[in-house]
């Protein structure tokens, strides 16, 4: 929304209310996302997630966005710290295994992510920029379809583990990427 003449615009007002959108998703579903959960969340007047976002679709898209973004940035930054196919897989291995993607509050807001792409086709380019983000950092060490498979494997085994009583350990999650990735392994 434009900003109002008269009104001081406040970018931290505007970076709370995104913040906290994302909280009150986390916390109760998109389905149950309000403009007043977020306002009551962020700590600041209703009036004031309106002024920032004409509609709660804009508000979700935004933070949204704020949330592929992050993702995306410390997923490519895990894999630029690679140096060669040996280094990339235990990227792969630790963003699997460890808090780049396997943060359950990432994850869950993952779920609402993709449920809400599903129905909203700008949300959904969202989610394409992200799979493209992640798998062009991919591509630098492996071929494109064995790309599709570790980006698909990622986010697969974060879900699965996410829910599974028995969630696969660090050992199972480098036995399998070693298997996609490793002609020889298979």
């Amino acid at each position: 929304m434009a900003e109002g003449k008269g009104r001081r615009n406040d970018p931290e007002r505007r970076r709370r209310i995104i913040a906290a959108t994302l909280d009150v998703i986390a916390d109760h579903g998109v389905p149950n996302t309000t403009h007043r959960r977020i306002a009551a969340a962020a700590d600041v007047p209703l009036g004031s997630v309106t002024y920032y976002f004409d509609t709660l679709e804009a508000l979700l898209t935004e933070a949204f966005v704020q949330l592929a973004e992050e993702a995306s940035d410390a997923f490519r930054a895990r894999m630029a710290a690679a140096s060669d196919r040996d280094s990339a897989r235990e990227a792969i291995i630790d963003i699997i295994a460890g808090s780049v993607w396997a943060e359950p509050r990432t994850l869950l807001l993952s779920y609402e992510l993709y449920a809400f792409a599903a129905r909203h086709p700008p949300v959904a380019a969202i989610m394409q920029r992200w799979m493209n983000n992640s798998r062009a950092a991919l591509e630098r060490f492996f071929d494109p379809l064995t790309t599709r498979a570790l980006d698909a494997l990622v986010e697969g085994i974060g879900i699965h583990n996410s829910i599974d009583r028995d969630p696969l350990d660090r050992a199972a999650i480098s036995d399998i990427v070693h298997r996609v990735t490793d002609p020889a392994r298979r």
